[in-house]
């Protein structure tokens, strides 16, 4: 799939010509994860280094819930990641923000785009106004790929573009986890709390892996859908459409076995690291605590660990509230997926940051699921919309 889309390396690149970056910079003012804009530097760099000037334009945060603020910080970070000053202009869609002066070379590090509403429902009239930035796009942001907004899909559908190496790169390395394999065993752990862990992950990999791990919101939604107590546990930002995938997906055959477990650990939500209670699913998880943690079944461990079983696994979402001292399910399944005989990926900026991991990885957490799911995702399909609208151009 990748090696059909136009790649950045390969564009001619005139001195003084105008580029729209798109990159997926979410990422927190701590710092704590940079692996999403360091795997962005190269492409920066051979932008700046061919002469054009670069207009990036990237995200942090929501809009819904008043969470994206400033992105200067990051453009501290690249300038001292390129080694060459990147400019911060607060603005993204004026007129101010459009005049702003950029020699060949330079670049600028433009405002949140998602401090505005129609970036997440890829508003036509803002695509618009961010394109008045540049002639052409390049786009990075692997991250986001999943969603089509303003600042990606939409000034793809507008602009001449390319995919930057990095998201090539990312598409490449998702590979060896795709498709149906028969002569290796394949396991999937789906946590966290975004529904695409739900709507992607549970409903396509119980159908092309051999065991699924569910924790988080995933687990949450599956013990409600089965009639479980779940107390006030997690269900995430879509739990009705999430619960009809789940529901939908217990009703039917699977390749996969489901690991549900028999004992959650549930907790205060208010005091996240007060000691946990064991309960028995059978028993129901009492209301006013949430579940943080699982045990995981025996057989669960014993497959993981069977002899010379050859394996592949994508971790996608912290399976516990890992970061609150809750290892009890994620310890044990890390170990064993950390034996040599098991080709593991991590995928997601938090799951990466969260979970001790330096094995392989992905910026990707929504459109790694997506991808490996459907084989496609939002940038792809409008990258091939602008090949073939480029004859028109």
């Amino acid at each position: 799939m990748g090696s059909d889309l136009p790649r950045l390396s390969e564009q001619s690149i005139t001195p003084g010509a105008r580029w729209i970056y798109s990159a997926g910079f979410n990422v927190g003012p701590q710092l704590r994860d940079t692996e999403r804009i360091d795997c962005e530097i190269a492409d920066l760099d051979r932008l700046a280094v061919a002469g054009a000037r670069i207009a990036i334009l990237s995200h942090q945060g929501s809009h819904r819930d008043g969470s994206a603020g400033s992105l200067e910080f990051v453009a501290a970070y690249l300038s001292r990641r390129l080694g060459r000053p990147v400019d911060y202009v607060a603005e993204n869609d004026t007129d101010a923000a459009v005049a702003y002066p950029l020699a060949p070379g330079r670049i600028a590090l433009f405002g949140n785009t998602r401090q505005h509403a129609g970036e997440e429902r890829n508003d036509p009239a803002l695509a618009r106004r961010f394109a008045r930035l540049g002639d052409r796009v390049a786009v990075g942001g692997f991250s986001k790929a999943h969603r089509a907004h303003a600042s990606n899909v939409g000034l793809i559908d507008l602009l001449p573009a390319c995919a930057a190496d990095s998201f090539l790169d990312e598409i490449d390395a998702l590979t060896p986890w795709t498709g149906i394999r028969d002569d290796v065993f394949s396991v999937a752990v789906l946590g966290g709390t975004k529904p695409e862990k739900t709507l992607h992950g549970l409903a396509f990999l119980t159908q092309s892996y051999d065991l699924v791990i569910p924790g988080g919101a995933v687990l949450n939604t599956l013990l409600r859908v089965r009639g479980c107590a779940i107390g006030s546990s997690e269900l995430g930002p879509a739990p009705e459409r999430c619960a009809e995938v789940a529901a939908e997906m217990l009703a039917r055959r699977n390749r996969a076995a489901i690991h549900l477990p028999e004992y959650v650990l549930a907790a205060d939500p208010i005091r996240p690291h007060s000691p946990p209670v064991l309960v028995p699913i059978a028993d129901g998880v009492p209301a006013g605590l949430t579940i943080v943690d699982f045990l995981v079944r025996p057989w669960v461990l014993e497959r993981l660990g069977a002899p010379g079983r050859a394996g592949r696994a994508v971790v996608a979402g912290t399976p516990s509230r890992y970061r609150d001292g809750h290892t009890r399910a994620a310890d044990p399944i890390l170990r064993a997926l950390r034996d040599s005989r098991w080709r593991t990926l991590l995928m997601g900026g938090d799951t990466c940051a969260d979970l001790p991991w330096d094995g392989p990885s992905s910026t990707g957490g929504g459109s790694a699921l997506e991808y490996l799911a459907t084989g496609t995702c939002a940038v792809i399909r409008a990258l091939e919309r602008n090949i073939r609208a480029g004859s028109g151009r």
